[in-house]
């Protein structure tokens, strides 16, 4: 019988409770493929489950961690062996179904990618779901029209993990890259990962935001939604793409038809955790190969198991840059 370290998450009278606990092997949720994790990573998603200040877990108690990185020990699937190097991000991941903060996984083989050529282990949690959504949008983006040669392209939240990987990914493509931001001191890092320009936010006035303003962006991608969405709406290019993949400042949207109708703007919406497994693993791909980020080093924080309740806070509070990715092995 194999014992393991989890980080799970309980209801305990109607209050969130996060701390590391030794279980079984056996104890975990049912599923096709066993796997020894080797990193998972700390998402918005992943605070707000372990911290309870998101009503994000569907089922009590559950092993947190959305996405993860490992090597396959046991196998009940055709398409996964012993000693395969795999991925799991998304589906009921770590808010429906034990996750990846424990030492084992046990995840249904349809939720499983095999670890794409040109990424390692590290490097696929170092992206993980953040990396994959900025990778998804700029897939769909570009599936719409969306070329270097077309203008700027402008991301919001620049400083976050899909952000920050979003700016790698696209400099890295041959992109004008613009960061908008709230953190002025961060400009040397979104310059240095590849913002050819950084705007703060606190320049922008959202209180008088146009049907249409001027015409500035060819792509967008939007971690904030809010009355940032409505003022990219009303900037985005003749046949611009804007790409919606996050809700950090607002769930609201209060715009006008006009920059649909009239610039043929497309508003995309990026779904990551429904993805089906032909994109998913498409985008993987892109990942370790075109789509690979040259700054993983400088937008990533390595983390020890012991010390992931402490990343929680700076993630709910804005005081983490970049990703952080879990050492669990």
């Amino acid at each position: 019988m194999t014992a393991l370290k989890a980080y799970r998450i309980f209801n305990e009278e109607g209050k969130i409770a996060s701390r590391y606990v030794d279980m079984q092997l056996d104890e975990l949720d049912a599923g096709d493929v066993v796997i020894k994790v080797a990193y998972s990573g700390v998402n918005f998603k992943d605070a707000l489950a372990a911290t309870g200040k998101g009503k994000v877990i569907r089922r009590f108690p559950c092993i947190g961690g959305i996405d993860l990185s490992g090597t396959v020990t046991e196998s009940t699937d055709a398409r996964f062996k012993k000693g395969d190097a795999v991925i799991a991000t998304s589906y009921d991941i770590g808010v429906a179904h034990d996750g990846g903060y424990a030492q084992y996984a046990r995840i249904p083989a349809d939720w499983i990618v095999p670890l794409p050529k040109g990424l390692d282990l590290f490097e696929a949690m170092a992206l993980g779901t953040a990396g994959f959504t900025a990778a998804l949008a700029v897939e769909r983006m570009e599936h719409d029209g969306l070329k270097p040669g077309n203008g700027p392209v402008i991301v919001t939240g620049a400083t976050g993990g899909v952000g920050s990987i979003a700016i790698d990914i696209l400099a890295a493509a041959g992109y004008h890259v613009v960061a908008l931001t709230g953190k002025e001191s961060e400009s040397g890092y979104l310059k240095g990962i590849g913002a050819k320009e950084v705007i703060l936010r606190s320049g922008l006035d959202l209180a008088k935001i146009k049907p249409l303003d001027k015409a500035t962006w060819a792509g967008a991608v939007d971690n904030l939604g809010g009355d940032v969405l409505a003022w990219l709406a009303s900037t985005m290019q003749i046949g611009a793409t804007l790409a919606s993949i996050g809700l950090a400042a607002s769930h609201s949207l209060n715009t006008t038809v006009m920059p649909f109708i009239l610039r043929g703007v497309s508003l995309l919406g990026v779904d990551s955790v429904n993805a089906p497994m032909p994109l998913r693993e498409k985008v993987w791909k892109r990942l370790g190969s075109d789509l690979k980020p040259r700054q993983l080093t400088n937008i990533v924080t390595t983390v020890d198991f012991a010390d992931l309740p402490g990343v929680f806070d700076k993630v709910m509070n804005a005081r983490m840059r970049g990703r952080a990715a879990v050492k669990i092995a």
